[in-house]
């Protein structure tokens, strides 16, 4: 099992990214609950785009 760095970022950015997904699937639209799981979904997809960026840049 990998354990570098970039890995467990990866996994925990999979992991927002994917609790955010199932919560605003069950939250009624329009309460603070789905506000809050479409931006922990922001902030999860956003985390992953910089985390993937900086990993390629790293690999060249």
């Amino acid at each position: 099992m990998k354990s570098d760095p970039f890995h467990i970022a990866l996994s925990f950015a999979m992991f927002l990214v994917v609790a955010s997904v199932v919560m605003l699937l069950v939250q009624e639209p329009g309460t603070s609950g789905f506000v809050l799981s479409a931006l922990s979904l922001a902030v999860g997809l956003t985390f992953m785009g910089v985390v993937a960026w900086v990993i390629r840049r790293l690999s060249k």
